[in-house]
């Protein structure tokens, strides 16, 4: 039988210069110039967040290209002089900004651009279709894929899926108490952000839904969609394959590497 084809699955965290994880997850005496060194090689992407706060150098993204192993991928957290304003169709000079400050140097290294909206942002269709046409398809030889994560519940119709879904955009799926879910996929790979980490648990998430979270990772590789996620419109349309990228983000987040390096470990039995 032919073995069925998948896209590559990401699985990793939020940044890597996080005090806890002197303690739960770097080897002690790890200095802070060499956390990415090791973390990069523990997990297969990591968000970048430090891109949120403020702009980056072409420096500084080519150091952490050549910190890391050949097939690392970062995603990167857009800014919020961005995603923060109050009309984001007025964000044309910002994004040129934003791209053309040097996140091209991470070459094949770069992987989906997040765009998070503030949680008090509703959904303007016309607002909303016109920041999706300011972001760009590449930089320069650099292909870019972009992620957009909402957070109120006016986002969650079929009009918001239909202009998503006609730039190419994923639309984040984030699980959370406070925020609502949505599993329609958009786009040619899906954005998974997991913030149910539990302190009580030392992988954060239990292992049966570990489990639950490595069948709904290979389902979306292999073009398919689970079925035990919610969704606003129904099944979309069947693909050979989709590149999956899953963070642990928040919650309890000192377990955040533990996380991730159980559900690679789990994927890695079924591969």
């Amino acid at each position: 039988m032919q073995a069925k084809q998948r896209g590559h699955i990401r699985v990793g965290i939020g940044g890597w210069n996080y005090a806890p994880w002197r303690d739960t997850f770097y080897p002690a005496g790890t200095a802070k110039s060499r956390e990415l060194d090791y973390a990069s090689r523990h997990v297969t992407s990591i968000e970048v967040n430090g891109t949120f706060y403020r702009l980056q150098t072409p420096a500084v993204f080519r150091k952490w290209h050549d910190a890391t192993p050949d097939d690392f991928i970062f995603a990167i957290k857009a800014p919020r002089f961005i995603v923060q304003r109050k009309d984001l169709s007025t964000a044309a000079t910002a994004v040129e900004r934003f791209v053309s400050s040097g996140i091209s140097e991470l070459a094949t290294k770069l992987g989906p651009i997040l765009w998070q909206l503030s949680p008090t942002k509703r959904f303007h269709a016309g607002e909303l279709t016109a920041f999706l046409a300011l972001l760009p398809a590449a930089t320069g030889n650099t292909a870019l894929r972009h992620a957009l994560e909402v957070r109120d519940p006016s986002f969650m119709n079929e009009e918001f899926l239909g202009i998503a879904r006609k730039h190419g955009v994923a639309v984040v799926f984030e699980d959370d108490a406070n925020y609502p879910a949505c599993a329609d996929l958009t786009a040619n790979f899906v954005y998974a952000r997991l913030r149910r980490s539990a302190a009580t648990v030392k992988t954060g998430y239990s292992l049966d839904a570990l489990k639950r979270w490595a069948r709904r990772a290979q389902s979306w590789a292999e073009g398919r969609e689970p079925r035990d996620l919610p969704r606003i419109a129904g099944k979309s349309a069947v693909v050979a394959s989709r590149d999956v990228f899953i963070f642990f983000i928040n919650g309890a987040k000192e377990r955040a590497p533990a996380a991730a390096q159980k559900l690679l470990a789990l994927l890695e039995r079924t591969a």
